[in-house]
């Protein structure tokens, strides 16, 4: 169903944003283990995987490509381009990168990112790619079109292969991520048939976290290149298991609440902690790190409830009032 609310997904969305901030805010283990880039690379590959799924589920069921773009340009744009606004105005930055920022292609021209405070952006236009190739496919090929997300997703893992590609912010060398998401949305619609509905069913969700930190380990080699299917295999072991306890674990409610809120915790961690709030060396600094989660979450929780949500329910408005348009033409 279009509208079912996957909470058990709840709880990994605010798992991997909580990993990202771990990674950019707090110091993990002994610098030499390099756990930082560990949490990292696993929030990131969780993010972009339940991505994936929500996307193609909801063009599995309504395959209105207007509906799909209002809906998805409004929930992202809105909060990204206000931040982008304010970060290159205090920064400052030229016509070319304000161009690259605000349309949403400075992954591929990276010189032009503001270090510590628009970086992150790269996953935003990797999203938005994503978001107008498969409208495009959808579009023209109709929704049977979403079966070649596999062989696509193979593609893209073959092209990082050859190109030793183990980590990039390049839209076509990390786009497998999201496309593996993809391709659990249609193992769970059972459009690949009941085999692999068995094979991600009787996966274990500790072996697969093990291999999840392993595959995001630089050292790992080969190993990397898998790190977008052991996140969908992850993420679909819990989605379709029935185990109580592991339910119970990422459906509680401050996973939620983190999941709710998790948007607006990307977009806004890197400018709050370029302020005094994340300044300072050493203990310091990481003295004051309390008061800037505190700033980081309040500013999320205004920003999604009292920004995010006016644009949010004008996309569905829009899109339901097409929705009853075309419903009544037909009859």
């Amino acid at each position: 169903m279009i509208n079912e609310r996957f909470t058990v997904l709840d709880g990994w969305r605010g798992i991997s944003i909580l990993l990202v901030l771990a990674c950019h805010l707090m110091p993990l283990g002994p610098k030499h283990w390099e756990l930082n880039n560990v949490a990292g690379l696993m929030g990131m590959s969780l993010f972009l995987t339940l991505s994936g799924f929500l996307i193609t589920h909801f063009l599995l069921y309504r395959p209105n490509i207007f509906d799909f773009l209002i809906r998805r340009l409004l929930r992202i744009l809105p909060l990204a381009w206000l931040y982008i606004v304010v970060s290159l105005l205090i920064f400052s930055s030229n016509i070319n990168g304000w161009l690259a920022h605000l349309l949403l292609y400075v992954n591929y021209v990276p010189y032009f990112f503001i270090s510590n405070v628009t970086e992150h952006l790269w996953s935003l236009c990797v999203e938005i790619h994503f978001y107008l190739g498969i409208a495009l496919l959808v579009a023209v090929f109709k929704r049977n079109s979403l079966l070649i997300m596999p062989l696509l997703c193979i593609l893209v893992t073959l092209t990082r292969i050859i190109m030793h590609a183990h980590v990039s912010v390049l839209t076509h060398l990390r786009v497998d991520e999201i496309l593996a998401g993809a391709v659990l949305a249609l193992i769970y619609n059972n459009k690949l048939g009941k085999g692999l509905v068995k094979f991600v069913t009787n996966q274990n969700v500790l072996f697969l976290i093990v291999l999840l930190v392993i595959s995001s380990y630089k050292f790992s080699g080969f190993m990397m290149y898998l790190r977008p299917y052991f996140s969908a295999l992850l993420v679909g072991s819990t989605l379709f298991n029935s185990d109580k306890k592991i339910a119970k674990f990422l459906e509680n409610k401050v996973l939620v609440y983190i999941a709710t809120i998790s948007y607006a915790l990307y977009i806004l961690h890197p400018l709050l902690a370029s302020t005094w709030l994340g300044s300072g060396f050493g203990w310091d600094k990481y003295l004051k790190r309390p008061l800037l989660f505190i700033a980081i979450f309040f500013g999320a929780h205004c920003s999604t409830f009292y920004f995010e949500k006016h644009f949010i329910a004008l996309g569905k408005k829009v899109t339901n009032r097409s929705l009853a348009t075309l419903k009544y033409a037909k009859r």
